[in-house]
């Protein structure tokens, strides 16, 4: 509750050979013993993740990931884990010996490249044998940011994290530093929104959960106000104001009862939605929402959850969107669950992906699923877009965005013709 989740920070992978050194370059940055280090190949057998305030760029975490080269007994899985940080990884560094490059190094810059990531090398290791000029060379066309690191000199870290900060802040990303608005833009300064927020059992104790917490603080920086009130007592709140609202948003549960109790006139939403435009594509998203019309009995969707948690009796993933679907399908539609940040390498076995809001990882893995599901040839939308048509009110909540609405309408339209219907 008081630190930026994970999601919102900068996101900064660490890669590079075994033993190349990243976990010392880490441990060097940090000035703590965040990963174990040793002269052991595949010492580091997973992720290690470090959050940290690195000024004046703000909220980052570090992940320190296993040899690219790792040819250990673990080995598979060891890679597959460093590979998965390709796509979750705003900003590649790629630790390098002195006068080594081969195939493993250029993979990374070419996995940097193919995302379209910035790329840092360093030159690690430099007080053990210094970098021939033409090593530096012939890095500088792979990267304009090189930089040498002697991770065991505690003399030599200031200038080297002082000289990494400069490379960050000239690279990093635009949409971290200028992040997409989640709400704000939706409201004038001075506006006012309200949010329908349930208190059920998936409700944290105490608290509200984080994509309504964001939802709040994006008016708020935007100098709007918001009124939040539960699904229960919306309609009679509603009939109290002086003013008409210029926005509300619900969560996709209660979709149903906010827009019946929403007059026309009024724009509506949900979360989930304004986090499918946050953290994806909503156009993209919002398209493949139509193509839920083309489900049938034992088709195979798959449902892609960011967040690890323990599914309750009546979990909106597992059980009423799955319900849903076979009551709009008219029979048995198969369901597999991935959650965290497993999400399947092969997705053309399935007709459907349907994905949360995505609160829990960051926009650039949001858009990469998006990306593979296309090359996959399987559509893929999230859980708001999913219910509010299967409930018959999509069309109303994508009335604040026209493009995304424009773009759900005429697929709809083209697949009413495939079908021979007017």
């Amino acid at each position: 509750m008081f630190k930026t989740p994970k999601s919102l920070r900068l996101q900064i992978g660490l890669f590079g050979r075994t033993n190349v050194g990243k976990s010392t370059f880490l441990n060097h940055l940090t000035d703590q013993r965040v990963a174990i280090t040793s002269p052991i190949p595949g010492t580091t057998t997973d992720v290690v993740e470090k959050p940290m305030e690195l000024l004046p760029l703000g909220p980052v975490v570090f992940l320190d990931t296993g040899g690219i080269d790792d040819v250990s007994a673990l080995s598979a899985q060891r890679v597959e884990k460093t590979s998965l940080i390709f796509d979750r990884a705003d900003i590649y560094v790629l630790l390098v010996e002195p006068d080594i490059w081969g195939e493993f190094e250029a993979k990374i810059a070419a996995e940097a490249r193919r995302r379209k990531a910035p790329l840092v090398i360093v030159i690690n290791k430099v007080d053990q044998c210094p970098p021939s000029a033409k090593f530096r060379d012939e890095l500088s066309a792979h990267s304009a940011h090189v930089l040498v690191s002697a991770s065991t000199d505690p003399a030599a870290k200031e200038a080297t994290l002082s000289r990494l900060k400069r490379y960050l802040i000239e690279i990093c990303p635009e949409d971290f530093v200028h992040p997409p608005p989640l709400i704000g833009d939706l409201l004038p300064a001075g506006g006012l929104g309200v949010l329908v927020v349930p208190i059920d059992l998936q409700a944290p104790k105490g608290r509200l959960i984080l994509p309504q917490v964001q939802t709040i603080r994006d008016a708020l920086d935007h100098d709007a106000a918001m009124m939040v009130v539960k699904e229960r007592e919306y309609a009679h709140v509603y009939r109290q104001l002086r003013v008409m609202p210029d926005i509300v948003a619900c969560d996709s549960q209660v979709v149903l009862k906010m827009v019946a109790d929403t007059p026309a006139q009024v724009k509506c939403t949900t979360f989930s939605i304004l986090f499918a435009r946050y953290k994806g594509d909503l156009v993209e998203e919002a398209a493949a929402a139509a193509m839920i019309a083309r489900i049938k009995p034992g088709d195979r969707v798959l449902i892609a959850e960011s967040c690890s948690h323990h599914p309750i009796q009546d979990d909106i993933g597992r059980v009423k969107i799955p319900r849903w679907f076979r009551q709009y399908a008219g029979g048995e539609v198969r369901f597999d669950v991935c959650a965290g940040r497993d999400f399947p390498a092969r997705l053309s076995d399935y007709s459907l992906i349907v994905h949360c809001g995505g609160c829990m990882i960051t926009r650039r893995e949001k858009l990469m699923r998006i990306q593979k599901a296309k090359e996959a040839g399987v559509p893929l939308t999230n859980y708001g877009l999913c219910i509010a048509f299967l409930q018959g009110v999509l069309s109303r909540v994508l009335s604040p965005f026209p493009a995304a609405l424009d773009r759900f309408q005429r697929r709809q339209k083209a697949l009413r013709m495939q079908k021979g219907e007017k």
